[in-house]
């Protein structure tokens, strides 16, 4: 009953602020999209005070808004995420969010076969189906992960599935997805050479059912390069790199597989490559950070949140073309359109304070999960990316003592120990990795996820034992 009586209330909270009516408030706000009288000087350009900021592709001109709605953490009707839970997606709050977003101008909508468990593009479709098709740009992917999607006939079924669910007959962006990942050169090889299906996506380019192609790159450096020294044949219209404050220069002690993004979005930038943000907030751990950070941006920027700071960053380079985040709640996507309405990009003292932010972040240890969960499920059924949050969460709020001499390591012990029961189901716990290392192949950030899971079981023995 309470469940019912929150989804209730925020419905008519979202009433409220008038974002069910779609074309009424398309009318009074613009799209932003095609055609948009926003002004744009280039790729760099931004529009009217107070509106949208957008970017000028210079492949094919289009004029896309600098936030992206990353459509893979969809509400479900228990209030949760779609990519987190199997409940059904809450299709009413989905197209109120995409009417918001519209509404502000929000124009570039990001999905993928593989999100929200399968069902992101069917959503997606149907929220954005209700606008005319040249109001809203569609970016989705060739989501192959698995070896029986690597056949050319299996590629093509979902190639043609994404249109049929987004309800289109043609894509304005469309990925390889994370190349990369995984098996590095020989994997990406199988996925899209071998079988012809790179050769098929651009005759569909030139057909016009693919307006716009490109990748999103994770982990093996010589994939990425290999593509870039390729792009004279491959002629890429854009490239999605994971960017961010910390990532920009520190990428490889967050783990030793990244590169700085600092030298991909340098590579892009040469070759004139539009580029797409993903990871703004590096896994959500820059909009939860220790209070210390906190505090330092708020000192500084006292009525700003603290993940504007890390969109801002993202969005303050000329070449990104658009930056994504998945937005599951309005309040989400409220600050987001704020932050970039329009964009206040920053100054050199800004990059140097953020610099000095991202140091400060790096002397807590904590383990470079993204939450993607690219790693599920666990053939023994353990929740992977919730222990390896929570180990984070209490390693940023100060929550992992190292010894029973510590001042608070009552306080910390119990803190832990409670939240991680609270967090993840006894039976799901670490505790029972067998060490199959099934995970550790799909995982992009190449963490040792079973060296990490008996790393934290063996932790929290000792906090119940108290022999720390």
């Amino acid at each position: 009953m309470d469940q019912k009586k929150k989804n209730i209330d925020r419905r008519e909270f979202l009433k409220v602020l008038g974002v069910g009516a779609a074309a009424t408030s398309a009318a009074l706000y613009g799209c932003g999209s095609k055609g948009t009288s926003a002004t744009s000087t280039g790729v760099s350009g931004s529009a009217l005070t107070g509106e949208m900021t957008y970017r000028t592709n210079p492949t094919t001109g289009d004029r896309v808004s600098i936030l992206g709605y990353g459509c893979m953490r969809w509400p479900t009707i228990s209030n949760s995420s779609a990519r987190d839970s199997n409940d059904e997606i809450d299709q009413e709050m989905v197209n109120q969010l995409v009417d918001y977003a519209i509404a502000h101008g929000v124009n570039y909508f990001d999905t993928s076969p593989a999100y929200c468990k399968g069902r992101s593009e069917r959503a997606t479709g149907i929220a954005l189906s209700r606008y005319p098709r040249d109001k809203y740009f569609i970016a989705t992917k060739l989501s192959n992960f698995s070896r029986n999607t690597w056949s050319r006939e299996a590629s093509i079924a979902m190639y043609r599935n994404s249109l049929k669910e987004l309800q289109v007959d043609y894509l304005d962006y469309m990925l390889l997805h994370g190349v990369g990942m995984g098996g590095g050169m020989q994997e990406f090889e199988e996925r899209y050479i071998n079988n012809g299906i790179l050769d098929f996506l651009m005759k569909e380019r030139e057909a016009g059912r693919i307006r716009n192609l490109g990748f999103s790159y994770h982990g093996d450096i010589k994939v990425f390069d290999y593509l870039l020294s390729r792009h004279d044949d491959f002629k890429w219209d854009f490239v999605q790199i994971q960017l961010n404050y910390v990532d920009w220069k520190h990428a490889k002690e967050v783990n030793a597989r990244n590169t700085d993004a600092e030298y991909l979005y340098a590579e892009l930038e040469k070759r004139d490559i539009p580029a797409i943000i993903m990871e703004p907030l590096l896994g959500g751990r820059l909009s939860s950070v220790p209070n210390h950070i906190v505090a330092r941006l708020r000192q500084r920027r006292p009525d700003d949140s603290v993940a504007s700071w890390a969109f801002r960053f993202a969005g303050s380079h000329d070449k990104v073309l658009c930056v994504l985040s998945g937005m599951t709640y309005m309040e989400h996507l409220q600050d987001n359109v704020r932050t970039y309405s329009p964009l206040i990009p920053l100054t050199e003292d800004d990059k140097a304070f953020l610099e000095e932010t991202a140091r400060l972040m790096l002397t807590y240890p904590t383990i470079p999960c993204n939450d993607c969960k690219y790693c599920m499920p666990c053939p023994y059924g353990i929740d992977i990316p919730s222990i390896l949050i929570h180990y984070n969460k209490c390693v940023n709020e100060g929550n992992v003592p190292e010894n029973v001499q510590e001042e608070n390591y009552r306080k910390a012990r119990r803190a832990f120990l409670v939240g991680y029961d609270r967090s993840v189901p006894r039976l799901r716990q670490a505790n029972h990795c067998i060490g199959c290392n099934q995970c550790v192949h799909h995982c992009p950030q190449n963490i040792n996820i079973p060296g990490e899971l008996h790393r934290i079981d063996r932790f929290v023995e000792q906090l119940k034992q108290g022999t720390l």
